[in-house]
């Protein structure tokens, strides 16, 4: 049987615009998630604690209220291809820091044309894909917050997405008032967002491998031979 490689979006792949337009007509009048949301959602299910969550439990988050009434079987399978797709991909993004990042890792991001200008704090780029990725949390939230009581970085990532989403960090002393999050900080949080999606992946993978625990060598009995091979009996050698 032949092995059907994985596919996924490439930068100005055309299919980006097709799932694009299906999200807008499909899923964002109902409550569900357009491109960007929907990145955020995905890139925290790929990181999330444990085995793979199947997609027919993330699926209806992306449609809202109620899923589509397709026309037929073959507009489900492309529309289910599409989002697919956009799992693969941001499955495949996570396996890579920022300097072995491409082009085709890119975050699905509005961002302004002139990124570094003098755009005002209310330019909220990254906020749906913040809130997303929340959401993506929320499927295994007893997990995530097992993680981040036993990591302090864990919990820090949350932070910034979280600052994404609601636009400000919390306040600092109980009553007071939350701080803004400036664009500038947004950018930074989007130029950061590669490692720590990857140190997330990297976790994962190392809290689902086996540890074989480490087995302690029997002690032999006092007239067998010594295990270090010196010839005598272990009375009178490593056992004195």
């Amino acid at each position: 049987m032949a092995t059907v490689k994985a596919d996924w979006f490439r930068a100005n792949d055309p299919r980006i615009d097709e799932l694009d337009r299906l999200l807008e007509q499909r899923a964002v009048p109902f409550g569900g998630y357009g491109l960007e949301q929907l990145d955020g959602f995905l890139s925290a299910l790929v990181v999330s604690p444990g085995e793979v969550i199947p997609v027919e439990e993330w699926l209806p988050r992306v449609w809202g209220k109620a899923p589509p009434r397709w026309e037929n079987e073959a507009d489900e399978a492309a529309a289910r291809a599409l989002l697919m797709l956009a799992w693969n991909t941001a499955a495949r993004r996570v396996r890579f820091n920022s300097d072995e990042m491409t082009v085709d890792g890119a975050l699905f991001w509005w961002l302004p044309d002139d990124v570094e200008g003098d755009h005002g704090d209310d330019v909220d780029i990254g906020a749906a894909w913040g809130a997303g990725f929340l959401d993506g949390m929320d499927l295994r939230s007893e997990a995530w917050d097992a993680w981040i009581a036993k990591d302090e970085w864990i919990g820090e990532v949350e932070g910034y997405v979280e600052a994404l989403a609601v636009g400000s960090y919390p306040a600092e002393q109980e009553g007071g008032a939350p701080t803004p999050l400036p664009y500038s900080e947004r950018l930074e949080i989007h130029a950061g967002l590669p490692d720590m999606l990857h140190d997330l992946h990297v976790h994962r993978i190392e809290s689902l491998t086996p540890r074989e625990p480490v087995r302690r060598a029997a002690t032999p009995e006092r007239n067998d031979p010594c295990p270090c091979d010196s010839g005598k009996k272990y009375k009178k050698c490593c056992g004195a």
